[in-house]
């Protein structure tokens, strides 16, 4: 199965919500997530994750986030280069996520 470089936060509330097997990556900054996040989501700052690669898993997908999709892009690009071909980008980021998913988070 070929999983898209990117999908929409409606695609991620449908996964979250049928028990899809993933790991949502929140690689913004610590004082970001402090601020909001998703629950269940697992923080990785993007400079850090270099050295915590190995906490990630390669045989079920891995949802990039950020704040608009900017760094979560980069990083999925990155860790397709390193063979994690379930890796894919949350499009808007958090900010999407609360505007479309869920408006009582916080948004920044």
């Amino acid at each position: 199965m070929s999983v898209p470089m990117e999908i929409e936060v409606e695609r991620l509330d449908a996964m979250r919500r049928a028990g899809e097997d993933h790991v949502l990556l929140d690689v913004r900054e610590p004082w970001e997530t402090d601020l909001v996040s998703v629950e269940g989501s697992l923080p990785i700052p993007m400079r850090m994750l270099p050295g915590h690669v190995a906490e990630l898993p390669r045989d079920k997908p891995v949802v990039v986030m950020c704040h608009h999709g900017g760094r979560s892009a980069q990083v999925m690009m990155w860790l397709r280069e390193q063979g994690f071909d379930q890796a894919t980008n949350l499009s808007g980021g958090i900010d999407a996520w609360a505007r479309r998913i869920d408006p009582d988070m916080r948004t920044y």
